[in-house]
This record gives C-alpha cells, sequence and structure tokens, in this order.
C-alpha cells in the first residue's frame, strides 16, 4: 500500500495551523506520555528507506528529504528546487527558531523569564484606553499562541501586513479568550515576540540569531523581511537551508550541546517540548514554538512551517528529519502534510525500528 492511502483521512486536520478556517475548541493539552525506551538498533532499514524514497518522489510539492539518525545523515535527497545548500523560506518554522532565542535571551538576563508580562516592553504601541487584558500578557503566552488576542493569521493576514503598524495592530485585535487560555494560532502573536525580544535586547532578531544561533552553530541565516518599523518578521519567512535547518534541529535533539559547545539551555529544550495547549485544528500538543506527538510509542516534536516546511526530532530514536516543500504552493495542495507526516510514521520510525543489518554480520 501507497503511504498516500494511509493518511486520506487525516490530510484537512493536519494543515489546520496554518489554516484560516474556524474550528470547535478542543480539550487542552494533556499530560505529556513518558516516552518510550531508547530502541537499541542502528541506521535505518534499507527497504523500508527505499520505499520512503519512491514515495518522495511521488509528491510534487516536496523539494527535499534529510533524514540522520544519531548524527549521520543517512538519507538526503534534493527533489526539486534549489539546492540542499541554499537557504529558503522555512515560513512558520520560524517561530522554532524565535523560540529558541526566547530562551536564550532568557539564560542571559536579556529577558527575566516565561512570566514577564510584554506590556511594558511595548508600552509605545500599546492602545490608548485598549483591554486591561493586555497587562496580563507574558512571554510564554506568545511563545505558546496563548495571548488571547484575536488572529493576525488566515483571512487576517492581508489586512494585518498591509497596516503602517503592526505591533500596533497586533495588540490592538480584540481578545478572545483571557490570556493563558486556548491557543489561537496567530502569526502577530509571534511579531509580539520578535518586538518585544528586540525592545529588550536593544538589538534586532537577526543580529540575535546570527549572534547566538548562526556563528556558533556554524550555520546560515541570512536578512530577512522587517515591518515598516524594522522590526523582524517574528513568525514568518525566516531562511535556512535544509542542511542548516537540519543542524537546527540537532541541536535540540542534543540537549543544547553540540560539538563540545553550549548553545541553549538544556532546561529550555524540556520546557519548549512541554505540551502547553494543543492546536484546534489537527489536535498535536503545542508547547514554546514545537508541536508535539506520539508515533508508535515514541514522542515526537516538531516544527511546522505553511506548504510542508517540516523539521521534526525524535530523541528516543535518535532521528532528526528535514522535509523542505513548495512555500506557496498553487492551488494549496490539502493532502500535503499528511503526506509528509506518513513519510515520518509509516516509513522513516518502521525503518528506524527495525534498523539496518550489522555489517559485521552478528545478531
Amino acid at each position: 500500500m501507497r503511504l498516500s492511502q494511509i493518511v486520506g483521512a487525516l490530510a484537512l486536520g493536519l494543515l489546520g495551523a496554518c489554516s484560516p478556517a474556524p474550528a470547535p475548541d478542543r480539550a487542552q493539552a494533556q499530560p505529556a506520555q513518558a516516552p518510550a525506551p531508547p530502541v537499541q538498533t542502528r541506521g535505518l532499514d534499507p527497504a523500508a528507506m527505499a520505499a520512503v524514497t519512491d514515495q518522495a518522489r511521488s509528491l510534487p510539492n516536496l523539494h527535499a528529504l534529510i533524514v540522520a539518525r544519531n548524527g549521520e545523515v543517512l538519507a538526503e535527497h534534493r527533489l526539486r528546487g534549489p539546492a540542499l545548500d541554499r537557504p529558503v523560506n522555512i515560513k512558520s518554522a520560524s517561530k522554532t527558531v524565535l523560540s529558541a532565542l526566547v530562551g536564550i535571551a532568557i539564560e542571559r538576563g536579556v529577558l527575566t523569564g516565561t512570566d514577564q508580562k510584554i506590556a511594558p516592553l511595548l508600552a509605545g504601541d500599546l492602545p490608548a484606553g485598549g483591554d486591561p487584558r493586555l497587562q496580563e500578557i507574558e512571554v510564554g503566552h506568545l511563545l505558546s499562541m496563548q495571548a488571547g488576542l484575536g488572529r493576525t493569521s488566515g483571512q487576517y493576514y492581508g489586512a494585518w501586513v498591509t497596516s503602517p503598524n503592526w505591533v500596533r495592530h497586533a495588540l490592538a485585535r480584540p481578545f478572545d479568550d483571557d490570556p493563558g487560555g486556548r491557543m489561537i494560532y496567530s502569526t502577530g502573536t509571534s511579531h509580539l515576540m520578535s518586538a518585544a525580544l528586540t525592545k529588550a535586547a536593544g538589538a534586532g532578531a537577526h543580529s540575535l540569531a546570527r549572534d547566538w544561533l548562526a556563528e556558533p552553530l556554524g550555520v546560515t541565516i541570512p536578512p530577512w523581511l522587517r515591518d515598516p518599523q524594522g522590526i523582524y518578521f517574528g513568525g514568518n519567512d525566516m531562511m535556512m537551508s535544509p542542511r542548516d535547518l537540519l543542524r537546527f534541529g540537532e541541536l535540540y535533539r542534543l540537549g543544547g550541546e553540540i560539538d563540545g559547545r553550549r548553545i541553549l539551555p538544556a532546561a529550555w529544550i524540556e520546557e519548549s517540548w512541554t505540551p502547553r495547549t494543543r492546536s484546534p485544528w489537527s489536535g498535536h500538543a503545542y508547547g514554546y514554538g514545537w508541536f508535539s506527538k506520539t508515533v508508535r510509542g515514541h514522542p515526537v516534536h516538531f516544527a511546522w512551517g505553511y506548504g510542508g516546511q517540516m523539521l521534526f526530532v525524535v530523541p528516543s530514536l535518535d532521528l532528526t528529519v528535514v522535509m523542505i516543500s513548495d512555500p506557496s504552493p498553487r492551488p494549496r495542495e490539502e493532502s500535503h502534510v499528511g503526506e509528509l507526516h506518513a513519510l515520518l510514521d509509516d516509513g522513516i520510525i518502521p525503518a528506524a525500528l527495525t534498523g539496518a543489518p550489522d555489517p559485521s554480520g552478528q545478531p
């Protein structure tokens, strides 16, 4: 059976985080399941990965697939589109990178913690006579999409990005819930985080990304879109190559230390992967810039950008997987992200569970 046949019923729901359509609220996130014990396999089953590669080649919107296990790249395919070392638009996976910057900022004392109120940092852009709940919004609420403010994504996106001041526009949105309430996916919420970080650090998000992440990791993060006031877009349009995005994922898989250098606090990774809410569309748990699910007993944490810009980390299997897709599909392929999840769930993870034959011939 082709992998594409497995996911038809799930495809629409998996695209929900980027969908403008409203949906009924779902229950808040439940406590994280205990991770499965480490699996004593190595490599990837060749037959299973051959089927994954064939299916990947059949997906017209999929540009690149990279699979690494225990730090070793075992599958790397440029199927179409830009070269694997060329920066591409990772869309809303930018939110995951921004979360890493916030974690570093807290560790360095630039921000005081996830309970820091953002109103004092953004005081100059607060609407006169605004809702008093603006004073209650915390850094953590922005990272987990629980600010309560109405969306600027979906049907509201165009009016927001054509407004003369994106921060003021986002802060002036009516509240749909109290701060700390249900997940309201909104790129404007992430942009408020970029603005607050910029104010606290006295430096733009690009320079922080370059100094705190790119240079220590040995990757490239070029400048990306800024708003009319010069604030770097906090939730979209960041640029990273597929190989560099894999390196970023490896940083998280390794607990924030890579090549003997501590870049990200290990505790921040744990906080980022802790479920705090749940997507009303896909049902996936959401922490600080990371979605989570469980596949065959193994926790999977992932960054998700519009069109299918995916970074998966499966710590208990030592897996890091990058999938890069057409960032602006025309027409929109509702099934594509479901197909990407199926590549991981029904192909790559089983290939890791089975593993590759031991070259020594020993059982």
